[in-house]
C-alpha cells in the first residue's frame, strides 16, 4: 500500500475536524424561562409550578420541535431572577422579554418579536364620556397593573399626562373599575378580555378601539449561553416569521386565553399580571 494514502487521509480529516466541531455544537437543548405572572403569553403552570405555561410556551415549543432542538420552559421566579439566570447564562434564553437598550450587552433580541401586546383602554359599558383618543383620558382616574409590561415611551407619556393609580396585578384593577373607583383601566387586549369576562360575565366592561401601546415581547439569547449561535438565531427569527403569518401565534393566545379563563374560575386567589 502506497505510504501517501494514510497521509492523504490524515489531511482530510484535519480538513474536515472544523466542520465536525461545528455540527456537534449544535445546541440539542434550551432551557427557556420568563415572566411567571403575564397570561396569556406566559405563566407559571398550577399543576406543575416547576414550568411555565402560555402562548409563548406552547409557540416556543413548536418552533424548536421544527427545528430539532430540546426545549424546556423552567420557572426561575420573578421577572428580575427570571432575568438574571439568563443573562449569568445558567438558563439559556427568556420568553417573553420586552426590548430593552440596556440588555442589548447581555441578550441577542430574535426579530421579529414572537408576539405583539397591544394595551387597550377598558371601560364600564355605562361610561358616558368617550375614551377614542389618549386626549380624552386626561383628567379622569384610571388605573394600571404593576405587572403590566409597556413601552418607555408610553410610560413617560402616562406619567406626564395621566392620572393613574397602580395595583399589584391586573385582578385588583378590573375590581376598581366595576366598584366604579376608576373610570379606565389600560390593560393588555387578551389578558384584559379574559379578566373582565371572568369578574363581569354578563358584559358590562368593555374595550374602547383605541390601541394606546404595542410592546413586543421577544425571544432573547444570553450570551453566555452555549446555545447561542448564528444557526441558531437565524433558525428562531425565521420560524417567528412563520408563526405569525401563519396565523399560529394568534391561535395560540386564543386557546391559552381560554386556559387561563378556566383557571381565573376556579376558587383560588388570583394573583396574576
Amino acid at each position: 500500500m502506497s505510504p501517501r494514502l494514510p497521509l492523504a487521509s490524515l489531511v482530510l480529516s484535519l480538513a474536515l475536524l472544523p466542520l465536525m466541531a461545528l455540527a456537534s455544537g449544535k445546541c440539542e437543548r434550551l432551557i427557556v424561562t420568563g415572566s411567571p405572572d403575564a397570561p396569556p403569553y406566559l405563566w407559571r403552570d398550577p399543576q406543575d409550578p416547576k414550568h411555565l405555561m402560555g402562548a409563548n410556551a406552547d409557540l416556543m415549543k413548536e418552533a424548536a420541535a421544527q427545528i430539532g432542538v430540546k426545549v424546556e420552559l423552567m420557572y426561575a421566579g420573578k421577572r428580575s431572577q427570571a432575568l438574571d439566570e439568563v443573562r449569568t447564562g445558567r438558563m439559556d434564553m427568556l420568553a417573553d422579554t420586552p426590548l430593552n437598550s440596556a440588555e442589548l450587552e447581555a441578550l441577542d433580541f430574535i426579530h421579529p418579536a414572537i408576539v405583539q401586546n397591544e394595551i387597550m383602554v377598558w371601560t364600564h359599558k355605562s361610561q358616558a364620556v368617550p375614551f377614542n383618543l389618549l386626549a380624552d383620558l386626561h383628567g379622569h382616574p384610571g388605573a394600571l397593573s404593576e405587572k403590566t409590561r409597556i413601552t418607555p415611551s408610553f410610560e413617560a407619556a402616562i406619567k406626564e399626562h395621566l392620572t393613574l393609580e397602580k395595583q399589584p396585578n391586573l385582578t385588583l384593577t378590573f375590581q376598581q373599575l366595576l366598584a366604579g373607583k376608576v373610570e379606565y383601566v389600560l390593560a393588555g387586549r387578551y389578558a384584559g378580555m379574559a379578566m373582565a369576562q371572568t369578574l363581569s360575565p354578563s358584559g358590562d366592561l368593555v374595550s374602547q378601539p383605541l390601541v394606546l401601546d404595542k410592546p413586543g415581547l421577544y425571544l432573547a439569547l444570553s450570551f453566555n449561553s452555549a446555545c447561542n449561535d448564528s444557526w441558531l438565531r437565524g433558525q428562531l427569527a425565521k420560524k417567528m416569521t412563520e408563526l405569525a403569518a401563519s396565523g399560529r401565534s394568534a391561535e395560540a393566545i386564543t386557546r391559552n386565553v381560554e386556559l387561563w379563563k378556566a383557571q381565573l374560575q376556579q376558587p383560588v386567589s388570583a394573583t396574576h399580571q
